[in-house]
């Protein structure tokens, strides 16, 4: 079979769920200023829910927000603040309440990430992944979580697939990830008789995003059907699709789950640099590794 003949379709929200399923609620987003999370608050807005965007660079939001709204027709509003600060997420979320009177659905969405060995990968670089990640989550549920109790709402957390196996060059991430996988469960057993439910979205490979951008090598090229069970990579809408799914009525009898995103990807993950050369010769690879952003 031809690989063109291979590739599955994308298929949008909009043609599976009713455009006015979030019709009164909010969300608050962490990290909604561009990439997959700008995506997953343009899906809940499509269907009717207004929206805080959170992060540091407040031109940015203040852009996006704008874009959204204009593109939606609801309310988006920016929000700048910083998760590893929690002051700045507490103003936020007054913010939010003065403008919505409510949170009903939140997006932990804040990270970062690059490619270093761990012999290269510095004290200050490993802690300040777990905070954005890990502590950053936490912040963002300590900060929203007496308004979700309130409307019985619900949380996703943008986690990955690296630490399914091991990934050499992602040891920040990965530890930083199985934290944030691992404190959703946690959410969920204890906030589960408050009716609020949290699950864990974790994207594989998703084409045309900063993040996948930063993390492939220079010069790589995928076969879509060698890496890809469902024969191509992923597409913001992908994570979309299933963010309004999880935060809908559909998903009611669903948390504590991890959903892996990703066309069956994680199952043939492989290094994504040249191994064990990489690790063996970090040095030699360094031409491959994009410059951080």
């Amino acid at each position: 079979m031809a690989p063109s003949e291979y590739v599955q379709p994308v298929v949008s929200s909009e043609s599976v769920f009713k455009k006015d399923l979030f019709k009164g609620k909010v969300l608050f987003c962490t990290g909604g200023g561009s990439g997959i999370c700008r995506g997953m608050t343009e899906a809940m807005m499509r269907h009717g829910a207004n929206a805080t965007i959170v992060g540091r660079n407040l031109e940015r939001l203040t852009q996006t927000s704008k874009e959204l709204s204009q593109s939606t027709g609801q309310i988006c509003i920016p929000a700048q603040a910083d998760v590893r600060k929690p002051e700045t997420l507490k103003e936020a979320v007054a913010k939010t309440i003065e403008k919505f009177g409510r949170i009903d659905y939140v997006i932990c969405g804040a990270a970062g990430n690059f490619l270093a060995p761990i012999s290269g990968l510095s004290e200050n670089a490993f802690r300040t992944v777990m905070e954005i990640d890990t502590i950053g989550t936490y912040n963002t549920v300590k900060a929203t979580i007496g308004h979700v109790r309130s409307s019985k709402g619900a949380y996703i957390h943008v986690s990955a697939t690296l630490h399914y196996n091991a990934t050499p060059f992602q040891a920040h991430v990965s530890a930083a990830k199985a934290g944030v996988d691992a404190l959703s469960a946690v959410i969920a057993v204890e906030e589960g008789p408050h009716g609020v439910r949290s699950n864990v979205i974790a994207p594989g490979p998703i084409a045309n995003t900063e993040g996948m951008d930063r993390l492939s090598a220079k010069g790589e090229t995928r076969s879509a059907v060698r890496n890809y069970p469902v024969g191509r990579m992923g597409e913001v809408k992908d994570i979309e699709n299933a963010t309004v799914f999880l935060f809908s009525d559909a998903a009611a009898y669903i948390t504590g789950q991890t959903i892996a995103v990703d066309g069956g990807a994680w199952h043939l993950q492989s290094a994504m640099l040249p191994y064990p050369e990489s690790v063996l010769d970090p040095a030699s690879v360094a031409h491959l590794i994009k410059a951080r952003l």
